[in-house]
Parts: C-alpha cells; structure tokens; sequence
C-alpha cells in the first residue's frame, strides 16, 4: 500500500499516518472493528466503530484505484504508447473518471465474431460459402 493513501485517509479522518498504519495493521492480524474501537483505542487515537469501517473501505478503494493505475500504465505500456508525460499524468491522477477518460483512447474496443474471422483470413472463405449459397438457392 502507498504511503499516498494512508496519508490521504488520515488527512480525511483527522488522525495520524501512524496511527492508521497502525489501524490496518490491526486489520490484517485479523483484529475486528468492535475489537479495535473498544481494546486499541490508543492505537486508532479513539476512533469509533463507524470511523473505522469508513477507513477500511476508503482504504479499500485506495488500493483499489491503485491497481487500476498500475493496469492502465501496463496496458498502454504494452501498445508502445506511454509516453513519459503521459506516465507522469496518469501517475498524479486522484480522481477515477478522470483515469479512465485518459486511458478511453488506449482501451481495446471489444470485437465481434465477424471482426476474429476477418483477422484470421475467414473472410475469403466466408464470401465464397455466401456465394455458393446464392447460386443453390435458385
């Protein structure tokens, strides 16, 4: 995890880094929410049940948002498109539609059937069935 998103959520929480380094520390040893908010109230600086499950699923999106960046970074990388500055904006992007409206021209489009055969020479083969088709039918 970033250290962005820890300081993100305890910028938005009002609490420190370390303390909520330490809060998903918690989570991770598998320590539940009425766990943490009644026994670790020193560690999470007395946050209540209901501040702690909004930390847990804005870390979650953090993460979330994260990978996606790294798979829009890798995808576009792949086509041979990613320019340094592109990397450098993609990287500084905070809002989810704003990346996926940079990365809307990268992203393959789906393909039919008809567009597979045509990539794999069908279309040849395809024209003469048609066109057999046409002379039985009369």
């Amino acid at each position: 995890m970033t250290n962005n998103i820890i300081r993100e959520a305890a910028k938005e929480f009002g609490v420190s880094a370390a303390q909520v380094e330490k809060t998903l520390d918690l989570f991770e040893q598998g320590a539940t929410i009425p766990f943490i908010a009644r026994y670790r109230k020193e560690v999470t600086g007395s946050m209540d049940e209901i501040m702690l499950a909004k930390l847990q699923t804005a870390i979650a999106k953090g993460e979330a948002f994260e990978k996606r960046k790294e798979y829009v970074l890798k995808t576009i990388e792949e086509q041979d498109a990613l320019t340094p500055e592109l990397k450098k904006r993609i990287e500084n992007i905070t809002d989810a539609d704003e990346l996926e409206d940079v990365y809307l021209p990268f992203k393959s489009k789906r393909k039919t059937k008809g567009a597979k055969a045509r990539e794999a020479g069908l279309e040849g083969l395809a024209n003469i069935l048609m066109a057999g088709r046409e002379y039985n039918t009369q």
